[in-house]
């Protein structure tokens, strides 16, 4: 990947932009689950709405996507990892994945999601060492324990 992207923080004016992207990234997943409603899905995210842990992707510039890695209990919970379109498939995620797991296995954090049962993100995050701890019907909740550095 060739683009040039960056985080900034998440600040108040970004809800409705991050909100609007929830409901079409997770639209096909959430029609196939039988799930999905136009006003929940982007009201699901309005509610908890605290950008202190919510980062905005942008490539060259302008808005691609948002993350949030907060923390929970003895570990970070990820969640609200939305990419445009437009930017899916290009290694975008991989990037931003890697740059986040970087800093939780350098302060040697546990990281929890949890993933709509079919979803390809699922395959991502399984390349990137999350194992499955529970399923329900709708969700799957994944945890990737912390990769220490052993010097050879």
């Amino acid at each position: 990947m060739h683009t040039r992207w960056a985080l900034r923080p998440a600040g108040p004016a970004d809800v409705e932009t991050i909100a609007e992207l929830r409901a079409v990234v997770m639209r096909p997943d959430l029609e196939r689950l039988g799930r999905f409603d136009e006003h929940r899905v982007r009201q699901r995210f309005r509610d908890p709405w605290a950008p202190l842990h919510t980062s905005v992707v942008t490539v060259d510039g302008s808005f691609a996507g948002s993350v949030t890695l907060r923390p929970s209990e003895g570990c970070r919970v990820l969640e609200h990892f939305y990419l445009a379109p437009r930017q899916q498939g290009r290694g975008l995620g991989t990037a931003v994945l890697r740059a986040l797991l970087h800093r939780a296995d350098t302060a040697g954090e546990t990281v929890r999601l949890n993933v709509l049962d079919g979803s390809p993100a699922r395959r991502l995050y399984e390349r990137h060492g999350f194992t499955v701890e529970a399923e329900d019907p709708v969700d799957v909740f994944m945890v990737r324990h912390p990769r220490g550095t052993v010097p050879r």
